[in-house]
């Protein structure tokens, strides 16, 4: 994500605290904090999907998904 949208963010974010948010501000900051979830999510994703174990017998198995 831009600088320029994260400073924005961290703007409202720090306005939120001093007064109430005008309807366009709060949907703005919901829709930029929206995509920085998004794209924060996607990148942890890419992250784990490059990780690699390595077991007691030296080999490596790849990250897996935890099943519920």
């Amino acid at each position: 994500m831009e600088k320029h949208k994260i400073d924005r963010i961290n703007e409202l974010a720090r306005v939120k605290k001093t007064r109430a948010l005008t309807e366009e501000e709060a949907k703005e900051h919901e829709e930029l904090r929206g995509q920085y979830l998004k794209e924060f999510r996607e990148n942890l994703r890419n992250t784990l999907d490059r990780v690699y174990i390595q077991q007691e017998d030296g080999s490596y198995q790849k990250l897996k998904k935890k099943e519920n």
